[in-house]
């Protein structure tokens, strides 16, 4: 069966931050930082999901997917990222899970969208390597109350995101900037995988994959020093975070950093537990040009003469074909099944809900989609970015990617007109199969 879903994530959408035992995270400290988030929003209330939950389980089944990603809360879970686990926090997840299944609606859970607790970020984060034990730990608990009724789990979201904006650059949660130093968030946060990936099977789990975010990488031109930071980018953005997966070793850093020096015997074999399936957040290619200054060996030199989101993204709906088409190339018989965990846009929709450039957005990246299939690519699911408009991070409530409207002053939903459109789409897939 084909996946057709939707995707959130918890900090997003679920609020509560202080109810039944639920712990602090990094977001809930940084977004209460001055200058951290765009006007100070948090997210504090969000959707307020863990008390609409039932009206967002109506939302999907209106909808008409047959699976919703949605991410755990860790400091939900485990207030202090160790220890007991929180039963009330268990109980709302198992909640949400049954909900789902009586809707037809497969839950696909992932373990950790970025929002570590604070007090393992007070023990350093994912620059400790023992966070990493603590988190496969995390997903045994988890999967000891759920995995007789899911199936299918996804370990992380975005390491490279997380790493990069989180440890490298200091424009999320947690807030450090570390540029180069931050690599080792990079291997801790795929060893954890591993870890997990390992303890999700010893608790029944099925299947399990892991979610990276992957771009296609453009040349600013054929000049060699183009060419080079182009390289280098493709190896820190996708390779450094699919190669340990699917080939059991790292591309080589040597020109960037002088050794990445937290890995152990063993690590590699770990983080190279075979997976059932590779999970893809698609939103636009990269465009690299030579480094202009110090400190990274490359330039974001920008796409131009395409049209654009609300974020600013260029919208490249082959650059989705061009992706899985490449990564088919790359890793061959090492690629398991794909699916499209995350594509979606950002659209001016504040006041309307009659947004036609998302249909648009939708319409061609699932052609691309399509195409990358017919070219011989194994993608087994679609979700789209995202159910609701929600608390867009350091963009706080300005950034609008949901198929659903929200009022934050009322939490009123109101279906967009792409929210529409999709339902017509799936009610189209069942009629032909």
């Amino acid at each position: 069966m084909f996946l057709w879903g939707t995707a959130t994530a918890a900090y997003q959408i679920e609020g509560a931050v202080t109810e039944d035992g639920r712990g602090v995270s990094i977001w809930d400290t940084f977004a209460h930082e001055p200058g951290r988030t765009r006007d100070g929003h948090t997210g504090d209330m969000a959707c307020d999901h863990y008390h609409s939950w039932r009206e967002d389980v109506a939302l999907m089944s209106g909808l008409g997917v047959n699976a919703y990603r949605f991410s755990i809360a860790w400091p939900r879970v485990q207030p202090l990222g160790t220890g007991p686990a929180n039963t009330k926090g268990l109980d709302f997840y198992e909640r949400l899970v049954d909900a789902l299944l009586e809707a037809g609606i497969q839950p696909v859970p992932t373990l950790f969208h970025w929002d570590l607790p604070q007090a393992l970020q007070d023990r350093g984060g994912w620059l400790n390597r023992e966070v990493s034990e603590m988190f496969a730990e995390y997903a045994a608990t988890v999967a000891h109350r759920l995995a007789d009724r899911v199936p299918l789990w996804i370990t992380l979201n975005e390491p490279f995101v997380h790493m990069a904006f989180g440890y490298a650059m200091g424009v999320h949660a947690p807030g450090e900037a570390l540029l180069t130093g931050a690599l080792p968030a990079a291997h801790h946060q795929l060893l954890a995988h591993g870890l997990a990936v390992r303890a999700l099977r010893a608790a029944g789990v099925a299947q399990v994959a892991i979610t990276n975010n992957c771009t296609p990488v453009w040349p600013a031109s054929q000049r060699e020093p183009d060419l080079r930071a182009a390289e280098a980018y493709d190896i820190l953005h996708n390779r450094l975070f699919n190669d340990p997966i699917l080939l059991g070793k790292y591309p080589d850093l040597s020109a960037y950093v002088p050794t990445l020096d937290v890995v152990r015997d063993g690590d590699l074999d770990v983080i190279a537990t075979p997976l059932d399936a590779l999970g893809i957040n698609y939103y636009n290619p990269t465009r690299i040009a030579a480094p202009t200054s110090e400190g990274l060996p490359f330039t974001d030199a920008g796409i131009t003469g395409y049209p654009t989101t609300a974020f600013g993204w260029p919208i490249v709906p082959d650059g989705l074909r061009e992706l899985l088409t490449g990564l088919k190339a790359r890793y061959g018989a090492a690629l398991p099944p794909i699916l499209i965990t995350e594509n979606g846009c950002s659209n001016d929709d504040t006041v309307t809900v009659d947004d036609q450039a998302r249909i648009a957005f939708l319409e061609d990246h699932i052609a691309a989609m399509r195409q990358a299939m017919e070219e011989g690519v194994d993608v087994r699911g679609y979700f789209v970015w995202s159910l609701l408009d929600n608390f867009e991070w350091a963009e706080g409530y300005h950034q609008r990617f949901g198929l659903v409207h929200v009022d934050f002053a009322t939490q009123r939903r109101i279906p967009k007109a792409s929210y529409a459109w999709l339902k017509g789409f799936l009610e189209r897939q069942n009629t032909d199969t």
